[in-house]
């Protein structure tokens, strides 16, 4: 029986894009769900009752939540293609440590460069570039953050590339000023037809920031 996978999704999600990577690499083909986050479908509340969030991946009939979780659920499962994480644990577990550090630290920062202004948004500025210059320095030299493969930690981050734009456009900044490395590093990634292919397109991502903003009253 071939398997059903259906991914319930939001087009601008940095989360729901690292499933689209991390599907694509794999080579797995599934029934993409646009969800409206305002108007969430029966399908995802069903399938997601805790958080009520996307993305949630559907496979055959079970569903898995939370990006990371899905990504590695995804590395698990179809183990004949190339592998998404390290097979040392210890490589494992740092790549699951500084995905959680992207998750906590670098998501919340960015949320802040557009849901405030004046000072707050100058602090907001700051810690956005500090965080950024931290995984800089985890990259270093290397190609990608494990070495000469893209994997698990690439697909944690790179997604966030789509939102970079609207980052610098409201929070007046150049990323690439500040991290040149990680730049680069972010267009390496976009070489490969697995990310070009899944991440939103960083005009329709500001444009959808910019209505956030207006809803917010954060003019």
């Amino acid at each position: 029986m071939a398997d059903e996978v259906i991914l319930l999704d939001g087009y601008v999600s940095m989360f729901g894009m690292r499933v689209r990577v991390a599907l694509a690499e794999k080579g797995i083909k599934y029934e993409y769900r646009e969800e409206d986050m305002r108007n969430k479908s029966p399908l995802l509340l069903k399938m997601n009752p805790i958080h009520k969030k996307i993305p949630v991946l559907i496979h055959n009939g079970k569903p898995v939540c939370e990006s990371l979780i899905i990504v590695q659920y995804i590395d698990e499962v179809w183990k004949d293609k190339a592998p998404l994480l390290p097979s040392d644990p210890y490589q494992r577990a740092q790549a699951r440590f500084w995905a959680d550090f992207i998750d906590k630290k670098l998501y919340d920062a960015g949320k802040k460069i557009w849901t405030t202004k004046g000072e707050e948004q100058e602090a907001a500025n700051k810690e956005f570039i500090e965080v950024l210059k931290v995984l800089e320095g985890e990259l270093g030299d290397k190609p990608y953050f494990m070495g000469e493969r893209f994997g698990f930690l690439d697909i944690a981050l790179i997604t966030f590339y789509s939102w970079f734009h609207a980052y610098e456009t409201l929070g007046n900044f150049s990323i690439e000023a500040e991290c040149p490395k990680l730049i680069s590093w972010a267009k390496r990634c976009l070489q490969k037809e697995s990310v070009s292919k899944s991440l939103a397109d960083q005009k329709k991502v500001y444009e959808f920031v910019v209505e956030m903003k207006k809803r917010l009253g954060v003019e």
